[in-house]
């Protein structure tokens, strides 16, 4: 894995974590915690793998030549 795609992972599941759990204890008291918890982490890692391969690498160029002629 590429250091310089985590510049972009981490803050982004870390946001989503935040998020969730702001939204969960606002406005879902009635979810159990440990249904909370569960909820968070897997938000945070979907986020986080969605993140990782939705974010182009640096340096990442390629010219499409078989474009619409």
């Amino acid at each position: 894995m590429e250091k310089k795609r985590f510049k972009f992972v981490i803050p982004v599941m870390v946001i989503v974590a935040i998020g969730s759990v702001y939204m969960l204890r606002n406005y879902y008291a009635e979810v159990p915690d440990i249904e909370q918890l569960l909820i968070t982490i897997c938000a945070s890692l979907v986020s986080g793998v969605l993140a990782y391969f939705l974010f182009p690498q640096q340096g990442e160029n390629k010219i499409d030549d078989r474009g619409p002629y």
